[in-house]
């Protein structure tokens, strides 16, 4: 279930459509239609609950599963995120969240300010995994960048050597380039190659990196990203 508004800006974000604060995607709903809207997922065998970039409506997001649980809302809830966010937030979440799917983007501040113009996103997402490893289960993503590998081996040297198998990752080859032409960014104008993610991915079973998902380069598809004008 996608929320609209980010609280990051990635310059080549492929749900720009709902993520922009200005947009004009979507629809209010009040507390106890969010919650109707759980139940209705439930009901049609929706396997979890996934909120995706629900950072800025948590306060009612859970009141509105209190409401759905008190209801009978059973399936896990997953929580879909950058993971540009507060421990306190997180905090918030404790005993709600089933699963945890943050990104880790980077970790070198230069880039995080040119792709995210956020330079603190390396440390807030460190201690916002951290928060969410001490909670429950955690999935992280890493999606593979054109001409960025050195920047992916040195996420994932990172989270293994944190986490070791703690944590799943989730090593993306679906980059597509939907917001461009990239005028100041011209790597971006391009999918991955097929050697830039075979490097990632050796590399991350050279680090002995075994608890991991891969993808096939067939979803860098435009036909992949959610139509959100349905």
């Amino acid at each position: 279930m996608f929320f609209t508004g980010c609280n990051l800006g990635c310059v080549y974000c492929q749900n720009h459509e709902i993520s922009r604060a200005d947009t004009k995607s979507g629809r209010e709903l009040s507390v106890s239609e969010l919650a109707d809207t759980f139940l209705e997922l439930q009901d049609k065998g929706a396997l979890n609950i996934n909120l995706v970039t629900a950072v800025m409506f948590v306060p009612s997001i859970l009141d509105a599963l209190d409401i759905a649980k008190e209801k009978g809302l059973k399936i896990p809830v997953v929580y879909n995120s950058s993971g540009y966010e507060s421990v306190e937030t997180l905090k918030l979440l404790k005993g709600y969240v089933d699963i945890y799917l943050p990104d880790l983007k980077y970790l070198d501040p230069a880039l995080s300010k040119e792709f995210s113009f956020a330079p603190d996103y390396p440390e807030t997402a460190k201690m916002a995994i951290e928060e969410m490893v001490s909670q429950t289960s955690v999935i992280v993503r890493h999606l593979v960048l054109p001409g960025h590998v050195n920047s992916s081996k040195e996420v994932l040297k990172y989270l293994y050597e944190t986490y070791g198998s703690t944590i799943k990752i989730s090593i993306m080859s679906q980059y597509t380039p939907v917001c461009g032409p990239f005028k100041e960014h011209p790597e971006l104008n391009r999918r991955i190659t097929k050697r830039e993610y075979d490097k990632v991915v050796d590399y991350a079973l050279t680090l002995g990196i075994e608890n991991a998902y891969i993808q096939e380069r067939e979803v860098a598809k435009e036909s992949f990203i959610p139509d959100f004008n349905m």
